[in-house]
Parts: C-alpha cells; structure tokens; sequence
C-alpha cells in the first residue's frame, strides 16, 4: 500500500504497476522537507496512517467490480495463465479471462507483471508456510469458485416479480468446488429464509437483488478466506518470544557499563526537565510582560492615529510570539516525549538483555549437571558393555549366519539378472535382425518404385507413337472416306439433275404462286420486327429517364455535402475564436503565476528562519546519534566478547581432543613401565648381591632398598591407575564396536530392502515381460488380420479392375453403334439431297426439315456433352486409380510378399495404361466424328440455301419418306440416349466402388500405422526395461560393496578388541605376579 493525501484526507493506492517509491533517490529527495514544499508527500503522514501501512487491508469490492484502469486480484489472472494444467481441469476453469465477468470489467494484463512467475512465487510461498496439500487445492477451490460466481445468470418469471436461475451449468461447478449442493444454493439466492420475530420466511427477490446477492457472496467468501490465511501464517510464524524488541544476538559486553549508561540518562532527564522549567519560566515572564504592555495600551487610550497602528502592528507581533513560543513548547515536549521512550526503551532492551544472560547462565549450569550425569552414566555403561559383549559375539554368529544366507540369496539373483540380461541381449538381437529386414523391404519397394516409374516413362512414350500412328491412321480413313462420298454425292445428283429437269417445268407455276405468298409473309414478318424494335427503343428510354433520375440525386447528394462543409467552417473560425479567448487567460494566468512567485520567495525567507530554527535542534539530535553510536560500540564489543567464548570453547574442545589421544598412547606408557619394572628387578638382584658382598653398606643399601619399595608401590598404583584407564578404552572399544554393529543392522535392513526392492522389480519386469508378449501376440494377430484385408482389398480391386473392364467393352460398343449412326447419318444426308427438290416445292417441308436440323443439332451438342462428361468421369477414374495405386504400393511396402504384388501392381498398372489409351484414341475419334459432323450440317445449311433457290421439286411421297426417316432416327437417338445414361449410372457405380476401395486402403494404412506405433511403443518400454534393469544391477552392485566393507571393518573391530582384551590380561598377569613377588619378600 502506498499512501498519498489531497487536502485534510489519506489517499489509498493500490500498486498494480510496480512504483519505485522506496529507491534511495526518491527517498533523498523527500527527506527534511515539510509538505508543502514537495506535495504530494508520499511519507509526510500520521502515525495511524504508518500503522494502517504496516497492514496490508483486504479491499472487497474489488472481488465483483473494477474500474477500466483497474485490475482485480493478482491469483485469479495467474491460474488463468496454463502454467498448471492439472489445476485448470481441476477448478473448472478455461484460460480466458472473458469467461468470468467479475474479474474482466478492467485491466486484464499488466506490462510490468508477470504472471507465470508470480504464481511461481505464489505457489512455493504456500509450500513453504506448511500449508498442507488440501489445504492448498480448498484455497485454489474457494479461488476458483469465486471466478465462477460471476457466471451465474438468472431471469424474472413470466408476471412475477421473482427471480429464477437461468441454467444450473454454473452452479454445479460453484456447488462442486465448494462442496456443497447446487439446488440448495440457488433455492438460498432466489428464496432466502428470512427470520421475522420467531418464525422464519421465505422471502421473494428480483433479479437485481440476486445479483447483488451473488456478488456479496463472492466478496465474503473471499475475505473470510484472506483472513482464515492470515491467522494461519501468523500462527506458522508464531514465536514465543516478545516481537517488538527482540534482538538475536546478545550484547553481553554492554551489561558491564550498564550503570554508567544508566547514570546518563538520567542526567540527560534531569537535563532536559531543567529545559523545560526554563522553557516555562520564559514563557511566563513574556505572558507578564504581554500583560503589562497591554495594560500600558489600555491607560494610554487617547493615543493618536499612528499610535494605534503601531499598537496593532506590536499586537501582531506579540501574537506572532506567542504562536513561537507555543510551537516551540510543544516541540520540546515532543523531543522530551521522544527522549523519554527511547529512554524506556534502551532500559527495556538492557533488562531483556540481562535476563538473557540469566537464562544463559542457567543453560550453562544445567549442562554442567547433565554433563555430570552423562559422566556416571558413562561408568555404568562401562560395566553393562562387558556383559553385553557375548551377546554381541552371538549375535555376531548369527548375523555370520545370515550373511551366508545372503550370500547365496544375492547369488540367485545374480543368476536371474543373467538370465535377464540374456533374454535382453535375445530380444535386442531379434530386434536388429527386425530393423535388417525393414530395411532389405524399404530396399526392395525402392528398386520396385524405380522400375515403376521407368515402365511408366516407357509407357507414356509408347502411347505418343501410337497417338501419333492412330492420328495419321485416322486421317488416311477420313480422306478415303469423304472421296468416297464425293463420288456417291455426284452420282446420286447427276440423277436427280435429271430426274429434276421434268419436274422443274411442272412446278415453276406452283413455285411463283408459293412466291406471292411468301411475299405477303416476309411482309407481316418485316411488320413485327419493326414493332419489336420499337418496344425496345422505349425500353431504352425508360432506362435513360431512371438514369438522369440517379443523377438527380447524386447532384443533391454533392449540394447536402457543400452545406455541411460550409457548416463545418463557421464551427472552424468559432473554434479560432475561442482560441483566441484561451490565448487571453494563459496571459492573465501568467500574470497571477508571477504574483504567485512573489509570496513564494516571501514564504522562502519565512523558510530559511525556520530552517535556522531547525538546525538547533538537529544539533541535539546528533548529540543523540552519538549516545547510539556508543551504544553500538558496546553492542560490538559484546559480539566480539562472544567471539572470543566461541574460540575458547573451540580450544578447550581441542584439548578434549588431544586427552583422547593421550589416552590412546597411554598403551606405549604402560610397555615403558614394563620395562622401567624389569630394570627395577635387576637393580633390586644388584641390591641382593652388594648386600652379600658388603656387610658394611647395609644401611645405605637398606635405605635404597626402602626407596626402590616406594617407587614399587607408586609403580603399582600408577599400574593400576593405567589398567583401568585401559578398561575405560576397552569400554570405549565396546561402545564403538556397539555403534559399528548398530550401523551393520541398519545397512542389513537397508540390504534386506534393497532385495525386496529388486525382487519386486523383478516381478515387475516379468509382469511387463509377460504384457509385452501379449501385446506382440496381438500386434501379430493384427498384422496377420491386416494382410487379410490386403488381401480382400486386392481382390476388391480386382473385380473393380474386371468392371473397368466391362465398362470398356460398354464404351467399345457405344463406339459401334457410333460408327452405325454416323453411317446412317450419312445416308440421311444422300436422302436429304434426294429430297431438296421437295423442299423446293413446299416452304411448309423447309420449315420442318429446318427444325428437324436444330434438333439434330441439339442432339450433337447433347451427344458432345455427354461425351466431356465421359472424358471427365475417365479423368476422375484416372487420378483415382493413381491414388489407388499408390495406396496399395504403400500396403506392399509393409506386407512379406512384396515382390509378387509389386509385380501384380505393374502388370495392373500396364494393362490400365492400355486401357488409357485405348479410351483416349475413341474419345479423340468421337471428337474428330463431332467435328465431321459439325461440317456436315454447315453443308446441309449450304445446301438448303440453294434448295430454297431451285424450289421447284417436290412430292409427297418423298415428304412421307423424309417425316419416317426422321421418326426412325428418333428413336435411334432416343435409344442412344438410354444407353448413354446406363453408361453414366455404370460410371457413377463404378466412381462409388472405387470411392469404397479407397477408404478401405485408408484404414488398412490407419491400422497398419497403428501397428507401426504398437512397436514403437513396445520398443521403448524394453529400453526403459533395459535402463531398469542396469540401475538395479548397479544398486545391487553398490549394495554388496558396502556390505563387504561393513564386514571388513566389523571383522577389524573385532581384531582390536581381541588384541585390547590380550593385552590387559597380559596387564593383570604381570600385576598380580609383581603383587606376590611383593608379597614373598615381605
């Protein structure tokens, strides 16, 4: 929270931009200045404001509605980023902010906030806090729930003023989250129970009011939620020490001037109290004083003008001295309030401080007495692990015991990793020869792809020299043919020139009366053509009046437009105007600005006064800083105090150290008193042999004697001194042979785990094993099944192949009865010609021939489209038998008998291509039929023209041969064209058969891919069996290593022990005999 202010009151901000508020730079230039001088002053506040920073308020509202430049709370957008999916799924939620009213009526992404890593941040912050896994997901499920609330939609019933939900979608999921019912929490916001006295009603809400309602909710639930999480990381971060004043490091040097800190206090109490009395005892001597020189004003009543004014102007002053005077009262009195705590402070700290050292000594003393403790527990333990050592060395047998049977387990599993390892090395094996078999296939179907493409070149080549062959083939027919023809057409005309000559004479007559008439006819036609064209030029007329109408209203159009730009450039000079007037009062601001500037440099020199003022009381304020930079001596100097305990206590553990070595080489001492015993025995034999010898000595002898007996009986107890400290390392050996025995049980659990860890693996990997088998059994049942539909899959396209077939042999028949009509037609043009002279004698006859020909025409076009139709159908089958093609080249890739079909592809693919082109050379003749046909009917066109000339010839019977040759080639037409439909539904059958095949080649290629991706699968889980398999190896390999390195030191351990018990025994022998030496002399 950031806290400005504007007047008298505090402006709250919420930071949804990061603002560099507490950068040093900002903070040095707001520092020791008022507010007036740098507003806004972001740090001049109150110390309730202070306390209200130091808390972060929950602001509700924000929860169901913000402004457009503000953003709701931080977690809703950061779960909306996808950085945890399963958190998405699990709060019902999407990634689009939009889906949630409440939360998108502002901002919804901020430049300076990244989302993904605050929620990172957010994430690991619960974590750490010791907030537990559901307590986590119920925090992400209230979130969510909110978001979710916003959602919710409800209608008023139809004449009722009762809100009803409007789908319960939204509701589940909130009802989901929270646990809760969602009839129970609609039924609550449409029918809340209101209690009224002592009964409870059902009262009725509108729409608004739930909706409201709703929102309330939300921010209910989501406070209470902030604020369950703040009592929960308070008490995570609960200390049962006091918060305020709370130091971590003692200041055990500043307990040794405590007196003389105390002392300085109090005379700086005493100091500031003797201020403060002569701060009052001025304050009132000028109270005296403003009394009597306004009781000299008084008497002084009859004063002039100017004494009155000066009068005032002193009254001012003294006001203003006295305001001083109250402002300077009340800042001593908060310097002397400030002193007094830091006073009450500083004693708190110091009393806090020395209880510390107390609680220090305390802690000392109590360790001394448990370190007491520990020593008697110490000698006892001693004692305890002599009787414990045999039931060590049982338990010794019987781990030995249970060693061998490890032994011989580890070697069983040893074996089983073998054989393991074994049917890994078979399975990788088979694996390779696999992936050399693919690879022979992939060979294969590349070399076969080859010699398809060159048989395809070849192919296509071969079909240019006979599309060449055939063209010029084709080309010789239609020469030979139309000479032919020619010779007919002269014959035939030849005769009917001569049959036509009698005729002629006999039909002039009829011929010019048939001209009258046709006279009359052209005439009534030219009449209705004239009037045609005179409909027409109205019509045009029309169009020209709509067209000077459109550019009517374009003319209006362009003068609304001249009006409004008019309009537009008075609003323009009235806006200049306006200018101008703005223009003004910036120069009379000006001028205000600079009287402004005048009060200001008054109130800076008021400023500079003050600032005078000021630097007195920095002055003491620095005397202060250096009381606390005394104070932060002292506190060093305590640090350095516990430094130096830390390193003494760091020596005196070194020398614990180096006594435990001592006691390791007391063994060397004891060998050295050994031999200093045996010089001793023969010093004593000297001693026996001078006393034989000089009788004389004996005394001095007598008293060497008593001193080599001192020195004995110091031997001795210096001897049984050293042979219990070798009982105290021999116990020490126990316990520490007890610890390594101790830490042998543990790896041998640990062992024990690890094998039950490999067995189960073990298992694991057999249950794998024997699921891999079952899934290769079902990969190969699939693979077998694919190959069967394969199979099928040829053998459908076989039988569509033999009705492509069938379908050819059709379209060779239609090319017959092609060649049939086109005979025929021939004939009907020799009949035609035969029958000119008939057209001649009557118009009516021209008249039908004519329309006979247009439907004749139509019929060719008919024909010509059918026969595109057909060459389109041909290309369709084409492009389809390519894809089918290289479908089931992609099937023979991953088939075994790829060669045979391969082989069985070509041939197809061959025997198609001749097909191909066998299709193309009849659709290239029916087109070359079509263009001989179009020059025929343009002859015949001719040819009537010149009938119409010579129309003299005619009769009936030759119109009744013409009217039942037409029928006749009507109904051949009408037959072609049913053949020609039945070709089209067996195309359609046979495009549908082909669409069928295709889709079934696509699911074998699906099925074949997911095999494919069957054995990838399988493939990877080995390798991960594989990987599984040498960490367990390893773990096992690590394992034994440390348990034979456990049993080389417990077999050490042993060994020592064994030397340190032969080597006291040793001991107490030579005591016992030096003791009844002793005592034989004695």
């Amino acid at each position: 929270m950031i806290y400005t202010y504007s007047g008298l009151f505090c402006v709250t901000v919420n930071p949804y931009k990061w603002l560099p508020v507490y950068d040093s730079v900002v903070v040095n230039g707001y520092r020791g200045k008022k507010r007036i001088e740098a507003p806004p002053h972001i740090f001049s506040i109150s110390d309730n404001a202070y306390q209200f920073m130091l808390q972060d308020l929950l602001e509700k509202s924000r929860v169901a509605f913000q402004l457009s430049a503000e953003r709701s709370y931080h977690i809703f957008y950061q779960l909306m980023t996808g950085h945890k999916p399963e958190l998405l799924d699990a709060l019902l939620i999407t990634t689009n902010p939009f889906d949630y009213p409440m939360i998108s009526q502002g901002e919804i992404t901020v430049k300076s906030i990244d989302d993904v890593e605050e929620f990172i941040a957010t994430d690991t912050a619960i974590d750490i806090l010791g907030f537990t896994a559901d307590e986590k997901m119920s925090i992400y499920k209230l979130t969510g729930s909110v978001m979710h609330h916003g959602g919710m939609k409800f209608k008023q019933k139809q004449r009722e003023e009762q809100a009803e939900p409007d789908g319960t979608e939204v509701a589940d999921k909130i009802a989901y989250l929270m646990g809760l019912n969602s009839a129970d929490i609609l039924k609550a916001l449409c029918y809340p129970r209101v209690k009224v006295g002592n009964e409870f009603v059902t009262k009725s809400q509108t729409v608004p009011q739930v909706n409201n309602n709703v929102s309330a909710l939300c921010k209910s639930i989501y406070e209470k939620m902030f604020l369950w999480m703040v009592v929960r990381i308070n008490e995570m971060l609960a200390t049962k020490q006091s918060r305020q004043f709370y130091i971590g490091v003692l200041d055990i040097a500043g307990f040794e001037i405590f007196d003389a800190r105390i002392e300085e206090l109090e005379e700086e109490i005493e100091a500031e109290r003797a201020a403060r009395a002569k701060v009052e005892k001025q304050r009132s001597d000028l109270s005296r004083e403003l009394e009597e020189i306004s009781e000299r004003l008084e008497e002084a009543g009859g004063a002039t003008s100017v004494q009155l004014e000066m009068n005032k102007k002193r009254e001012a002053e003294f006001q203003k001295l006295r305001h001083d005077l109250e402002e300077s009262t009340l800042q001593h009195e908060a310097t002397a309030a400030a002193l007094r705590k830091k006073q009450a402070d500083s004693v708190a700290e110091l009393g806090e401080q020395i209880d510390n050292l107390q609680r220090v000594k305390q802690k000392l003393e109590k360790e001394k007495s448990e370190y007491k403790m520990e020593i008697d527990d110490v000698c006892s333990n001693m004692e305890s692990l002599a009787k414990s050592k045999g039931n060590l060395e049982k338990m010794c047998r019987s781990l030995e015991d249970q060693l061998s049977e490890f032994k011989t387990k580890n070697e069983e599993h040893v074996r089983q990793l073998n054989d393991i390892n074994a049917q890994r090395s078979r399975l990788a094996t088979e694996n390779g020869e696999l992936g050399h078999q693919l690879e022979e296939k992939e060979s294969l179907v590349s070399q076969l792809t080859r010699g398809k493409q060159a048989y395809i070149h070849q192919l296509e080549e071969l079909k240019r020299h006979l599309e060449e062959e055939v063209k010029a083939k084709n080309a010789l027919a239609h020469a030979v043919q139309s000479a032919r023809h020619d010779c007919d057409l002269l014959r035939e005309q030849y005769e009917e020139e001569q049959e036509a000559k009698s005729e002629l004479q006999r039909a002039m007559s009829k011929a010019n009366c048939e001209v009258a008439q046709w006279r009359a006819k052209y005439e009534t036609d030219a009449i209705q053509r004239t009037e045609e064209l005179e409909e027409a030029k109205k019509k045009l007329a029309q169009r020209l009046q709509d067209a000077e109408e459109s550019i009517e209203a374009v003319n209006a159009k362009c003068a609304s437009l001249e009006k409004t730009k008019q309009r537009l450039l008075c609003e323009v000079e009235d806006l200049m105007i306006d200018a101008e007037r703005a223009n003004a009062l910036a120069a009379n601001l000006d001028k205000k600005q600079r009287n402004f500037d005048k009060v200001l440099a008054e109130w800076k020199q008021k400023f500079e006064e003050s600032q005078a003022e000021l630097e007195g009381s920095l002055k003491e304020v620095r005397s202060l800083s250096t009381e606390m930079f005394k104070l932060k001596n002292s506190y060093e100097e305590a640090i350095d105090h516990l430094e130096t305990l830390k390193r003494e206590n760091k020596n005196l553990q070194q020398e614990i150290t180096d006594l435990t070595e001592n006691l390791g080489e007391s063994g060397k001492t004891i060998h050295e008193l050994e031999k200093a015993k045996k010089t001793a025995e023969n010093e004593r034999a000297e001693v026996q042999a001078a006393l034989e010898e000089a009788e004389a000595t004996l005394e001095h002898e007598e008293s060497k004697i008593i001193r080599v007996q001192l020195e004995l009986t110091q031997v001795k107890n210096e001897v049984d001194r050293k042979i219990a400290e070798k009982d105290e390392e021999i116990e020490q050996i126990k316990r520490n042979s007890q610890r390594v025995i101790e830490t042998m049980q543990s790896t041998l659990d640990s062992e024990i785990r690890s094998r039950n860890d490999a067995l189960r693996i073990k298992k694991k990997m057999e249950g794998d094993l024997n699921e891999l088998e079952i899934q290769l059994s079902h990969a190969n049942r699939q693979a077998s099944e694919a190959q069967k539909q394969l199979r099928n899959v040829q053998g459908q396209l076989k039988d569509a192949l033999l009705h492509l077939d069938e379908a050819l042999r059709g379209e060779a028949d239609m090319k017959e009865q092609v060649a049939m009509v086109e005979r025929r037609n021939n004939l009907m043009i020799a009949e035609i010609e035969e029958l000119r002279a008939a057209l001649e004698q009557t118009e009516r006859c021209r008249k039908v021939a004519e329309q006979e020909l247009v439907d004749a025409s139509e019929r060719v076009g008919l024909l010509h489209v059918q026969n595109t139709n057909l060459i389109n159908t041909k290309r369709k089958l084409e492009t389809d038998l390519v894809q089918i093609q290289g479908e089931v080249e992609d099937s023979i890739q991953e088939a075994r008998n790829a060669e045979e079909k391969a082989k069985k592809a070509i041939t197809d693919a061959a025997m198609m291509a001749e097909e191909l082109k066998k299709e193309q050379d009849t659709s290239s003749h029916l087109e070359r039929m079509k263009k001989n046909l179009e020059v025929t009917v343009k002859d015949l066109q001719v040819r009537l023209d010149e009938a119409e000339n010579l129309a003299l010839k005619g009769g009936k019977k030759q119109l009744q041969k013409l009217e039942a040759r037409v029928r006749d080639l009507e109904s051949e037409v009408e037959a072609e064209q049913k053949r020609g439909a039945e070709a089209v539904k067996g195309v359609r059958k046979y495009e549908r058969r082909v669409k069928e095949l295709t889709y079934q080649t696509e699911e074998d290629k699906k099925n074949v891919a997911r095999l494919q991706d069957l054995v990838d699968k399988l493939q990877l889980k080995m390798k991960a069996y594989k990987r599984q398999s040498e960490e367990a190896e390893e773990q096992t390999n690590t394992h034994l290593s440390k348990y034979r390195k456990v049993q080389h030191e417990m077999e050490e351990a042993e060994e020592r022990a064994d030397i340190a018990e032969s080597q006291v025994n040793k001991l107490r022998a030579k005591s016992r005999e030096i003791v009844r030496g002793k005592e034989a002399e004695e």
